[in-house]
C-alpha cells in the first residue's frame, strides 16, 4: 500500500481544571497561539482544526464544556512525534498538568486518514471510543503502539509513559 497515499490524524483531548479565562491558565491560553503557530510551520504538519478564533478551545466535543479539543494532521508519526517534543510545545507539555486534569480512560488517539480528508470532531469522538474499548487497533492507535497504513501488525516505539497532550 502506498503510504505517500495517507496521512496520521490525531486527536487529543483534555479536562480543563479551571476555566480558560481563569488566572490558573492563563500561561496555557497565553501560549495557544504561539504554540499553534509553531505547528502550522512544523515539517510534515498538514492541518488542524480550529474555529473563527484561530485555534479549537470553543469547538464542543462529547457534550461537555470541560473538555478541549485539538486535531491534527500529519504526514506521519514521526513528523508529529518531532513537533511534539521541541521548543515551546515540550515546555508546554511538561507544565500540562498545571491545567488539565489526569484522567484514566483514553482521549489520544491516531488513525491514517486518506491524503486530503480533513477529519471531523464527531469522527474523532468515534476513534476515541473505540480505542477505549478495544485498545490500540489499525482503526485507532496511539504513538506507543501505532500500525503502518493498511496493515494489521502493530509497531511498538519507545516513547515517555505519559503522552497525553493536551495543548
Amino acid at each position: 500500500m502506498d503510504s505517500a497515499a495517507y496521512e496520521l490524524a490525531q486527536v487529543n483531548i483534555g479536562r480543563l481544571k479551571a476555566p480558560l479565562d481563569s488566572a490558573q491558565l492563563k500561561d496555557f491560553v497565553d501560549n495557544l497561539d504561539p504554540v499553534n503557530a509553531d505547528a502550522d510551520a512544523a515539517d510534515g504538519f498538514v492541518w488542524r482544526l480550529q474555529s473563527d478564533a484561530g485555534d479549537a478551545t470553543d469547538i464542543a466535543v462529547f457534550g461537555d464544556e470541560w473538555l478541549i479539543i485539538n486535531m491534527s494532521v500529519w504526514r506521519d508519526p514521526n513528523a508529529l512525534t518531532a513537533y511534539m517534543y521541541q521548543g515551546r510545545h515540550r515546555e508546554m507539555l511538561a507544565r500540562r498538568r498545571e491545567w488539565f486534569e489526569r484522567v484514566a480512560e483514553a482521549m489520544v488517539a491516531l488513525w491514517w486518514v486518506p491524503a486530503g480528508h480533513r477529519p471531523t470532531v464527531a469522527e474523532a469522538e468515534e476513534r476515541v471510543l473505540h480505542l477505549r474499548a478495544n485498545g490500540p487497533t489499525p482503526y485507532a492507535f496511539t504513538l506507543r503502539t501505532s500500525f503502518p497504513p493498511g496493515t494489521r501488525t502493530p509497531v511498538s516505539a519507545d516513547l515517555p509513559e505519559d503522552l497525553g497532550c493536551p495543548a
